[in-house]
């Protein structure tokens, strides 16, 4: 398993705030698309992922028509 620092961003959908939760943890997760797959499990969601150059892998979500953020880190 890999350990990873998880940056967990849900953006608000009011059209005047900017506003957004945001929630960060360390986690051990050995498949990290079944990891969201759980977190996620009964809800209409999409995933867009990108890895970016220093490893960094994000996902773009859309669970139930809310517009979310999970960015992982390995440590």
């Amino acid at each position: 398993m890999k350990c990873y620092e998880t940056v967990w961003e849900i953006f608000n959908q009011c059209a005047n705030n900017q506003m957004r939760d945001v929630f960060i943890e360390e986690v051990e997760i050995e498949d990290i698309d079944a990891f969201l797959k759980q977190k996620f499990k009964g809800k209409d969601v999409t995933f867009e992922k990108t890895v970016q150059q220093d490893g960094t892998i994000i996902y773009d979500i859309t669970a139930s028509g809310i517009k979310e953020r999970y960015s992982f880190t390995e440590i």
